[in-house]
């Protein structure tokens, strides 16, 4: 054999098996053996290597049979961590994770204004800090990914943020220039959609999360891959016109999607029926529980465009799992019926359909997967999030 297919075997060898330590949580040798079908010498050089470089570690696990404890092998969480950014209109998100996930540290900063070259300066700062932060740890800082509400290319550049309005921006290259280290740029609903797999749907290879915040954005996977398109702009049904000539979008049309079922949108028609500014989701809630008719009007209105959507998503995607991400259907108990009540074409098919759990980490947490996944260099990942702080 080739020293070059010899390398080749032992870096797709060294994948499988950290993939099922990741999987399992904790395992022994000799089942790591059965489950990979890979033999206990190469298991045994394998595990000898990811202890060396304390990747892994080992436990004795407690049982109450008699005779030898086994070993059990699992990945050490605190070797490095990863650090995913959600840059939305008007705050930017910052979580630290461990190698497993679990979010440790998370950093909300108000944005002031929309320029560039602040907002960069401001990235990079708070990069930095985490990147010290780390630098105790085995690895340090894993990698960076930040996940932005608008066009992302393949290439990473940023196309266009509506809400920003931001044009052709190479974020990625000119973090690079401050920091020194390689930083990934997402769309953040791909980020999401990616998060409900890894986190909570890990069986579903045919998912779309639908991100309702400060606009709508559409994560899909097919088959278990992300699906981009030819420029990597998949995926932008925020802006599917619903309503001909309706109201006036940032993008330049008229009657987008977004401005009638994200919850800025509701928010906006909730202030204006009540007459209160910066409305909270806990006066929402108590508008709801407290049975107001008009604010139920508007939310049937709101569920109305909102299925139009969705029927046109399900049509042309038929998805195995739909994720709805929006702390606002979490407040109406009865948002899935009436949804799943308007969705009733015969030609409209689908086999789930959720309220997000994660809701509003999605992004972050999505963005530490992607750098955790292409950290340890594994096809996919499943993970479980065990505690948030």
């Amino acid at each position: 054999m080739a020293a070059g297919d010899s390398a080749y075997i032992k870096k797709i060898n060294r994948s499988l098996i950290i993939g099922k330590i990741l999987k399992e949580g904790m395992i022994s040798r000799a089942d790591l053996s059965k489950i990979t079908k890979l033999t206990r010498a190469t298991i045994s050089v394998q595990v000898a290597d990811l202890l060396q470089e304390e990747l892994i570690v080992e436990s004795q696990q407690e049982h109450n049979t008699v005779g030898r404890k086994p070993i059990m092998l699992s990945l050490n969480r605190k070797a490095g961590y990863a650090l995913g950014i959600d840059l939305d209109y008007k705050q930017v998100t910052f979580t630290l994770s461990d190698l497993g996930g679990n979010p440790v540290k998370t950093v909300v900063t108000e944005l002031m204004n929309s320029n560039y070259d602040e907002i960069l300066k401001l990235l990079a700062k708070e990069i930095r800090k985490f990147d010290e932060k780390c630098s105790e740890s085995r690895f340090g800082l894993i990698g960076v990914v930040i996940g932005v509400h608008g066009i992302v290319s393949k290439k990473e550049i940023i196309d266009f943020i509506p809400q920003h309005k931001w044009e052709n921006k190479n974020l990625k290259e000119d973090l690079a220039k401050e920091l020194n280290m390689n930083i990934r740029i997402e769309n953040n609903a791909n980020l999401c959609s990616f998060a409900e797999q890894v986190y909570e749907h890990h069986q579903s290879e045919n998912l779309i999360s639908i991100s309702m915040y400060s606009g709508i954005g559409l994560g899909v996977l097919i088959n278990g891959e992300l699906l981009k398109g030819y420029h990597g702009y998949a995926g932008e049904m925020g802006h599917m016109i619903v309503v001909p000539d309706g109201k006036p979008c940032n993008c330049g049309n008229s009657g987008c999607w977004e401005l009638y079922a994200s919850e800025a949108s509701l928010f906006s028609e909730l202030e204006n029926l009540h007459q209160v500014k910066n409305l909270t989701y806990q006066q929402v809630e108590k508008f709801i529980n407290d049975h107001d008719q008009l604010t139920l009007n508007l939310l049937a209105q709101y569920i109305k465009y909102l299925t139009v959507g969705l029927n046109n998503i399900i049509n042309l995607l038929n998805p195995e799992t739909l994720v709805l991400n929006s702390e606002l259907l979490k407040l109406y108990p009865d948002a899935i019926h009436e949804i799943k009540a308007n969705l009733t074409s015969s030609v409209s098919h689908y086999n789930e359909l959720f309220i997000s759990d994660l809701g509003k980490h999605a992004a972050v947490m999505g963005a530490c997967a992607f750098a955790i996944k292409d950290f340890l260099e594994v096809p996919n990942i499943s993970l479980t999030i065990e505690h948030q702080s």
